[in-house]
């Protein structure tokens, strides 16, 4: 099965000596310890293909009313737990910020997640740290994407948010997407609750980057049933193009219209710049021989000329 654990929603591919539906919440063992986790399908194949290297753990039993009821007393103590980390910290004087604090249920670690531009020297940390919570603790260190997964509940379309939910890896996104997807360039609209460029904006991406492909670009002279026209932009969710046609008319036709694609020639400016440059090469060119011719002649007279002074005989 695929059982989904912990804190940061790591999956896991586990062995089960029972039948589980989808939903169950049960209590798994995984590298960590004993942890409570959500089965979320059964590990095939196909599914398994699509993971990129999976933890491993083998599902103990369905939770029951006690585990829940550690679970809510490990919960309560998460608020205690992050305060008295906090105080450590400022006691020590270490450059990182805290994010979140996690105990495994089965009480074998304590996971500290933190925030830090520089390398930290925690060793004096851990020890006061183990000595307070008489557990072992484990530092990690993550970005601001990791932190809103940890944090953030939901996002601006009124959704939780992706990495809190489905996402297991944050996927990069750039500028070019939103402006592919014409999305507004606002950074306060496309940008998600860790300040960076919104993960869905990924989603779509490749439907669209294929679409531009396969259609005429902007500025392309078409022919079309209605005569020959020049695109002047492009709808490509639907594929559409916006043209302007002959008489001046813009039209909105579908891709499959478009009859023909008319090679586009090139511009005079480019053609003048070109035989520009191949005209101040040939200039250059006569200009070096004709250089080249006077220097020899000059030379020639040159000796010549000694060869008829007497006074050097």
């Amino acid at each position: 099965y695929v059982v989904r654990c912990g804190a940061m929603r790591t999956l896991h591919v586990m062995q089960a000596r029972s039948d589980y539906q989808r939903g169950l919440r049960v209590i798994a063992r995984t590298p960590r310890g004993l942890e409570a986790g959500e089965v979320l399908s059964v590990a095939d194949e196909r599914i398994v293909a699509q993971m990129d290297h999976p933890a491993s753990g083998s599902i103990q039993r369905e939770m029951t009313t006690d585990d829940e009821n550690e679970l809510a007393r490990i919960s309560s103590l998460s608020q205690a737990d992050a305060d008295k980390c906090l105080e450590i910290i400022r006691d020590l004087d270490l450059p990182m910020d805290l994010v979140d604090t996690e105990r495994v249920f089965g009480g074998e670690r304590m996971v500290i997640y933190y925030l830090s531009e520089n390398r930290v020297d925690f060793r004096e940390l851990v020890k006061r740290l183990a000595q307070e919570f008489q557990t072992r603790v484990e530092m990690r260190q993550i970005g601001v994407r990791d932190e809103a997964k940890l944090l953030a509940d939901y996002g601006d379309c009124g959704k939780p948010v992706c990495c809190n939910t489905h996402l297991t890896k944050m996927p990069p996104v750039s500028m070019k997407m939103a402006k592919l997807q014409k999305a507004t360039l606002d950074p306060n609209k496309i940008s998600g609750r860790c300040g960076r460029l919104k993960c869905c904006l990924r989603y779509e991406y490749d439907t669209y980057e294929e679409h531009r492909k396969n259609l005429p670009k902007i500025g392309m002279e078409i022919i079309t049933a209605n005569g020959r026209g020049r695109v002047l932009n492009h709808e490509l969710l639907s594929c559409q193009l916006l043209v302007q046609m002959e008489d001046d008319r813009r039209i909105m036709i579908h891709a499959d219209d478009v009859l023909s694609v008319l090679k586009r020639k090139p511009s005079p400016r480019r053609k003048d710049a070109r035989s520009g440059g191949d005209n101040q090469r040939q200039t250059d060119a006569k200009t070096g021989d004709t250089e080249s011719s006077a220097k020899s002649n000059s030379s020639e007279k040159s000796n010549s000329a000694r060869d008829e002074d007497p006074t050097e005989h």
